[in-house]
C-alpha cells in the first residue's frame, strides 16, 4: 500500500509554526495578525465553518474577528463595510464567508478587497501575481496541496503533474504553483479526449474534478503520487473524496486521505497568508 499522507500533521506543523511567530511579536511588544470574517446571513454551514476558523486563529496566536450581518444586508452595505476594513491598519486578512445572499453579487464584494489583504487570493491582482510565478497570496487549497509534497519530500521538478479539473478556485491555480516548482502540467477537463490515458502517465495526480470517486485504479499508474481535493459526503453519511481512494492506495506511492488530506490544510494556509500579509506591510 502507498504511504498515506498526513495533512492533519502537517497542518498542525504549520499552525505550531505561526504560534512560535506570534509568541515572537509578543515577546517584542507587537500585536498579533488579524483575521477578519464577515458572514452574512444565516447559513448552517458557513457558521460551523466561522468557528472552526475563530477556534483556529485564537490557538495559533492570531486575533479573530468576525462581524455576523444580517441576511437583509444590501450589497451597498456590504461594500461599504468592507471599504472600513480595507482602511483599518488593524486588519490584516479580510475573508468573507461564501455563499453569500443571492440578492448580492459575489464578484463585485470579492473584488472590493484590498489585494494585500485578500488572504484567500482571488482577487484578480493576486491571480495576475500567481500567473506570472510571482503569487504573494496564492489561493490556500492550492498552496495546501504544494506543501504537502514539499513537507513530505516529494519532487515536484520535472515530473509529468496532471490536474483534473480547470475552476479558479483549485485547477487553474494548482497548475500555475506546479509549474512554479518546475513540474511538467498537463490540465485535464470535461471535454477531454482520452482522460485515463492522460492520468496513467501522471507522476503526480492532482484530483479536482468535483464528482465522488471519479478516478478509478485503473486511471493510475504504478507509482503515482495521488492528491485528492474532493471532498464529498455520500448517502451513508461517510465522507469520500474525487478518488476511489481502497481502489488506488495500493497503485500509488503517496496518497491523500479523505478527510484528512488536503482539507486539513486550507485553513492553515489561510493563517500563513495573513501571516504574510501583516509582515508585508509590518
Amino acid at each position: 500500500m502507498g504511504i498515506i499522507i498526513d495533512g492533519k500533521k502537517i497542518s498542525s506543523e504549520i499552525k505550531e509554526q505561526l504560534k512560535n511567530r506570534t509568541a515572537e511579536l509578543a515577546a517584542a511588544g507587537k500585536r498579533p495578525p488579524c483575521l477578519t470574517v464577515i458572514i452574512v446571513g444565516d447559513d448552517g454551514a458557513s457558521k460551523v465553518y466561522v468557528a472552526n476558523n475563530e477556534k483556529t486563529c485564537k490557538n495559533a496566536g492570531f486575533k479573530s474577528v468576525t462581524h455576523r450581518l444580517p441576511e437583509q444586508t444590501t450589497e451597498r452595505e456590504l461594500l461599504e463595510f468592507i471599504d472600513r476594513l480595507d482602511n483599518d491598519p488593524e486588519t490584516d486578512g479580510i475573508l468573507i464567508q461564501l455563499p453569500l445572499p443571492k440578492h448580492i453579487n459575489e464578484e463585485n464584494v470579492l473584488l472590493r478587497i484590498d489585494p494585500s489583504k485578500d488572504v484567500d487570493g482571488f482577487h484578480p491582482y493576486n491571480t495576475g501575481l500567481l500567473a506570472q510565478g510571482r503569487p504573494i497570496l496564492p489561493p490556500c487549497t492550492p498552496s495546501g496541496v504544494i506543501e504537502l509534497l514539499k513537507r513530505q519530500g516529494i519532487e515536484i521538478e520535472g515530473k509529468h503533474c496532471v490536474v483534473i479539473g480547470r475552476s479558479n478556485i483549485v485547477g487553474k491555480p494548482a497548475a500555475l504553483l506546479l509549474m512554479q516548482e518546475n513540474g511538467t502540467v498537463t490540465v485535464c477537463h470535461s471535454r477531454t479526449k482520452n482522460l485515463a490515458d492522460i492520468c496513467r502517465s501522471a507522476d503526480i495526480l492532482v484530483a479536482a474534478v468535483g464528482k465522488p470517486e471519479f478516478v478509478k485504479a485503473d486511471m493510475v499508474k504504478d507509482g503515482a503520487v495521488v492528491i485528492d481535493v474532493g471532498v464529498h459526503r455520500l448517502n451513508d453519511g461517510k465522507l469520500c473524496g474525487d478518488v476511489d481512494f481502497e481502489g488506488c492506495k495500493d497503485k500509488a506511492s503517496y496518497i491523500t486521505p479523505v478527510p484528512g488530506g488536503v482539507g486539513s490544510m486550507t485553513v492553515a494556509m489561510l493563517l500563513k497568508n495573513c501571516m504574510t500579509a501583516y509582515e508585508s506591510k509590518n
